[in-house]
């Protein structure tokens, strides 16, 4: 009896176990190009175990002048960051106004926030270049930031909206009959019990923008105002590509979200309900 469910239990484990396996290869692939130099990926490939080990391709990415690559770290850091609590803010309170204040054209508001989660970000690129000269804010860290906030607020909002519904009402409504402002119920009360949504939403934003290469390449064009995926594409070199060198500023690049993501990760079930649509 217990081989059967031990076999039962295998026969439904294993296409887990085989898809985990081959979605894990190309990160595999990844590190152990990352650290072997670059004649023993070329003459043996990244799967030949044995060879040299070294960590002169991280020391390279993160010294070398001509790359920059700490530059970039720091202005993704800064851009990243910024664009994450500043539409996490905006979005919580919006998402609050949405269901618990009653006011003019609430449902027009919420559809509009429907509306602006679909539309491409490559259909605004235009107008947002031309508007952005003329008011100063082209090539500027501070012009990108407030692209990706607002580009955060309606997808948050509606993230943030679900998951309070998901909060019991007497909640609010006893703090209303004991006499409390909104902006205590909001910042005292609903916050703190939505800290999984709040962070589940600020790990997904924080990585969209620290991914983030298109918006960067239109609105950052000079070296000194360039991310961290901008500096990568630099490591690809004119005339050959050294794998190991983009191995390693791949594993660098990606390294802040998914520490982000192993630090947090309790919290993100939690959260995740606030993608549940609910009237």
């Amino acid at each position: 009896m217990r081989s059967k469910i031990f076999l039962r239990k295998l026969f439904l484990n294993l296409p887990i176990w085989i898809f985990a396996i081959l979605w894990l290869l190309p990160f595999i692939a990844l590190v152990i190009m990352s650290i072997k130099p670059y004649t023993e990926v070329i003459l043996s490939g990244w799967w030949s175990i044995g060879g040299n080990y070294t960590l002169k391709n991280y020391i390279e990415v993160l010294t070398n002048p001509s790359y920059n690559f700490l530059r970039g770290l720091g202005n993704s850091f800064i851009i990243s960051s910024l664009s994450t609590v500043i539409p996490i803010i905006f979005a919580a309170m919006l998402a609050y106004s949405l269901n618990y204040l009653s006011f003019k054209y609430k449902t027009l508001l919420f559809i509009l926030i429907l509306f602006f989660m679909s539309v491409p970000q490559q259909m605004v690129v235009i107008p947002l270049f031309n508007l952005y000269v003329k008011v100063g804010l082209h090539d500027t860290l501070l012009g990108i930031i407030l692209l990706h906030s607002a580009w955060g607020v309606p997808w948050i909002a509606f993230f943030m909206r679900n998951y309070f519904k998901m909060i019991p009402q007497s909640l609010i409504e006893a703090a209303r009959v004991d006499g409390a402002p909104e902006s205590t119920i909001f910042f005292r009360i609903l916050m703190p019990v939505s800290i999984p949504a709040l962070i589940a939403a600020s790990a997904i934003q924080f990585t969209w923008v620290w991914g983030d290469f298109f918006y960067a390449m239109v609105f950052l064009p000079t070296p000194a105002n360039y991310v961290v995926t901008q500096r990568l594409a630099l490591l690809k070199g004119q005339y050959h590509i050294d794998w190991g060198l983009l191995s390693a500023g791949a594993i660098l690049t990606m390294l802040p979200p998914l520490l982000m993501y192993v630090a947090f990760k309790k919290y993100f079930v939690r959260g995740f309900i606030g993608w549940g649509v609910k009237g």
